[in-house]
């Protein structure tokens, strides 16, 4: 079994408070990791179904029988069991009594935003990170993904994956919302995916996938609920600049994109055009990975004025502000440089960096270049 960076964060927060909640996607090794971290504890799936109703029904007599050091797995099929958990934690004093897990973020957030906010440490986790992973062929461990059944054993992505979309729609998606269509929701996925690591636009979306625009901005925030995308937003400082106002898109998982977008190889995925811009949402998605397994809040945008110039990713930590163009190419060419050298005039910041699939560091005059493989250490900003 890999070892997850952010279990000493959550033994820590099972210390200083009374309830321990963990978020992600389907997969993402959930179960797997409290069970480790907490192996004494009582386990508890809310996903079968006489438990289920035994949480529904009876709430009271449901936590009077799992009072204490307890999982509570995929909770938010019981939404309404996490009010009646702020009472218990506040009548029966002690730290870490609960662990909830769950692989829908909006409705546990919406929850616990209601009932159990001061009471309860909420993590994120994603599918495996490259630190996590260890030495791998970038190319490789895009194509493949993160979700750790597809590095602990010798299934195959490509079955592995079609399973997954399946089970996503099957479960998730009729769990969240009255989709009608799943048939419509599948190909607006495989649209979404072929959108990965670029502007959102949602009019374009609504309009290939035969759906209204409303329909396709609830659709996106489902695929964000359950994990399957994210976004991240432009940066608004003010550099008397017309600037774009809509956020950029990117999946989780490459290794679902791929097999979105029907790519099987390292070949196809090399010579497929969005290549650049999957690795881009590798990069950023890394990004996220670390943030998480720290216990971090991600701060992450993108910068792109009305003329097209673009920086790929902004991260803000405190004062400090750390622009990052991101290639696909193995080479470093001069071009690269440009939008980063453009966005240091007019920010007035002294460096940047340039992340790129060689492997070969460089260091240029205002301009750090860091191969994908190293892109842990240029996270590490010290404040």
């Amino acid at each position: 079994m890999i070892v997850r960076k952010i279990a000493e964060i959550i033994k820590d927060s099972a210390h200083n408070y009374p309830i321990v909640g963990i978020v992600g996607p389907r997969q993402s090794g959930k179960t797997t990791l409290v069970q480790s971290v907490f192996p004494d504890y009582k386990y508890v799936n809310l996903e079968t179904p006489d438990l289920r109703r035994f949480a529904q029904e009876d709430p009271r007599g449901f936590l009077d029988q799992y009072s204490e050091n307890v999982i509570f797995d995929e909770v938010q099929r019981v939404p309404e069991l996490l009010s009646y958990l702020q009472v218990y934690v506040d009548d029966h004093k002690g730290n870490g009594r609960f662990i909830l897990t769950g692989s829908q973020h909006f409705l546990l957030m919406e929850s616990i935003g209601q009932s159990l906010a001061g009471r309860i440490a909420l993590h994120t986790l994603l599918p495996l990170s490259l630190e996590e992973v260890g030495e791998h062929k970038i190319s490789e461990l895009i194509l493949k993904g993160g979700y750790p059944k597809l590095h602990d054993s010798d299934i195959s992505p490509s079955q592995w994956y079609g399973n997954y979309i399946q089970t996503y729609l099957d479960r998730d998606i009729r769990t969240l919302s009255k989709v009608g269509d799943l048939t419509t929701f599948e190909n607006f996925i495989r649209l979404c995916a072929g959108r990965t690591g670029q502007e959102l636009n949602l009019s374009s979306l609504a309009t290939h996938a035969g759906i209204s625009h409303n329909t396709a901005k609830s659709w996106i925030s489902l695929l964000k609920t359950s994990f399957i995308v994210n976004t991240i937003e432009p940066f608004y400082k003010n550099f008397n600049k017309r600037l774009v106002k809509s956020p950029k898109m990117f999946f989780v998982d490459t290794g679902l994109a791929c097999k979105l977008l029907g790519i099987d190889t390292v070949e196809q995925l090399k010579t497929h055009p969005a290549y650049g811009f999957i690795f881009e949402s590798f990069v950023i998605g890394e990004y996220f990975k670390y943030c998480y397994n720290r216990g971090e809040d991600p701060r992450a945008y993108f910068w792109r004025d009305k003329s097209g110039r673009e920086v790929d990713l902004i991260i803000e930590k405190s004062l400090k502000i750390v622009p990052i163009e991101i290639k696909s190419s193995a080479t470093v060419d001069g071009e690269f440089f440009e939008n980063l050298n453009y966005f240091l005039g007019l920010s007035s910041l002294d460096r940047g960096i340039l992340v790129y699939a060689g492997e070969n560091e460089q260091t240029r005059e205002k301009i750090s270049v860091v191969p994908v493989t190293e892109i842990n250490s240029l996270f590490r900003i010290k404040t």
